[in-house]
């Protein structure tokens, strides 16, 4: 399939995002959640082949198709995998129809103006080029929003944009990804301030198409300006800490919003599972979420 294939699919078609891009920080407490805890490995090379075996048996399962789900978000450890023997993401493409996405982001900076920055990325064309090459279809890339603070917003909207140009200059989809923490006493002032930013972004925007990765508005509907924006390809959105009930009721009420969940997708999951329970309690988690995004 071609690249404006590939680009209408994910624009147009039917299901959702699978977030399985656990990286360092994150990766422990996903590997306790799914029965496996420290004890289990003695450095990071070891946590990070328990964590790709877990990934590898979701991938494969078979209740794991593009009937449901559109895409993946993968780890960029990832790239170097092999998934039954073949490069990792051409697994996921050549084998499943599932479009890979890369995570390119390094962690969060300190809380400064009410928001977590990105870390910088070093060599980022560098991985860039090479995750093309792989066949990545687009990449990820998260900061978080603490406060509604406008010139926090509008530092951290920036910089999200700078990012997204470049991945756009190497032929891949960018998601953009502001996070507005959902504890927040301010959420909703915060996503008004987010989303007047992202249009002011928008429209400096060329030819090009961004795509956006956002916490469920605390008003029903309030981003479907974003979502039907010409410039934008698709807006996903994160569980952000509700329960997969909870995030689901609410993408219900937002009509052409999609899930990109991750703990939300994996909830239920443990190694110790046989196949068919496993097979069994995922295949459940992605019937709800596909319901509610295409709701």
């Amino acid at each position: 399939m071609s690249n404006t294939e590939q680009r209408t699919r994910f624009e147009s078609g039917h299901g959702f995002i699978a977030a399985l891009d656990q990286s360092g920080g994150s990766t422990p407490k996903a590997l306790r959640l799914y029965g496996v805890d420290e004890s289990a490995y003695s450095n990071d090379a070891e946590m990070f082949d328990l964590i790709h075996a877990a990934r590898t048996r979701i991938i494969t399962s078979g209740v794991f198709t593009s009937k449901r789900i559109l895409g993946a978000i993968l780890f960029e450890g990832t790239l170097d995998r092999q998934i039954d023997g073949q490069d990792a993401i051409e697994y996921l493409w050549a084998k499943k129809g599932i479009l890979p996405f890369l995570k390119i982001d390094k962690g969060l900076q300190d809380e400064q103006d009410g928001v977590q920055l990105m870390k910088d990325i070093p060599g980022l064309s560098d991985t860039l080029a090479r995750a093309s090459a792989k066949g990545v279809f687009g990449t990820k890339e998260r900061s978080v929003i603490k406060a509604a603070n406008a010139d926090g917003i509008a530092k951290i909207v920036a910089q999200q944009f700078e990012v997204g140009n470049a991945v756009v200059a190497a032929g891949m989809m960018p998601i953009l990804e502001p996070e507005v923490d959902i504890t927040i006493a301010d959420k909703q002032e915060a996503e008004a301030l987010l989303k007047a930013a992202i249009l002011e972004q928008l429209a400096q925007l060329g030819e090009e198409k961004i795509a956006l990765k956002l916490s469920i508005p605390t008003v029903d509907g309030f981003y479907t300006e974003l979502i039907e924006h010409p410039k934008v390809s698709r807006v996903v959105a994160l569980s952000g800490g509700y329960s997969r009930d909870e995030a689901n009721a609410l993408l219900t009420k937002n009509p052409g919003l999609i899930a990109s969940f991750s703990r939300a997708l994996l909830d239920g999951l443990t190694a110790q599972q046989s196949n068919a329970e496993f097979d069994a309690t995922l295949d459940a988690s992605i019937k709800s979420i596909y319901a509610a995004s295409v709701a």
